[in-house]
């Protein structure tokens, strides 16, 4: 193999645990205001940014695993918005150094989304 074949690329999709994948796909729906792109009964798919959240009703929630965090333009205002749709905070808004603010939730599933506002990232 070439170092080309081994290489990452870079982040294409977080695949969350969905063991009531109705309930998580009408709940991901209200929390980024966007349907599904993928709707079937093994897997629901949404494009965010152009990346992948995907539900899997056969996915295990793993402790210890790592956290994905999702860009947000303003956290102070993304953050309650997850909250009233039935998200509980892991760890609260915190600034981890210039500029720079981050903070993980559960949603209703028992699944950890970080979300990060980073002013210096850009695509």
């Amino acid at each position: 193999m070439t170092m080309a074949e081994t290489k990452l690329l870079g982040l294409r999709t977080v695949v969350y645990a969905a063991p009531d994948l109705a309930a998580a796909k009408e709940w991901y729906a209200k929390a980024l205001g966007i349907e599904p792109y993928f709707d079937q009964p093994f897997y629901v798919g949404f494009t965010v940014g152009g990346y992948e959240l995907g539900l899997d009703p056969n996915a295990q929630i793993v402790d210890g695993s790592t956290i994905t965090y999702w860009g947000v333009a303003g956290i102070d205002g993304t953050l309650p918005h997850f909250l009233n749709l039935g998200a509980n905070i892991q760890t609260p808004i915190q600034e981890v150094g210039d500029g720079i603010k981050v903070a993980t939730i559960k949603d209703p599933f028992g699944n950890v989304i970080g979300l990060i506002e980073n002013p210096h990232f850009s695509l």
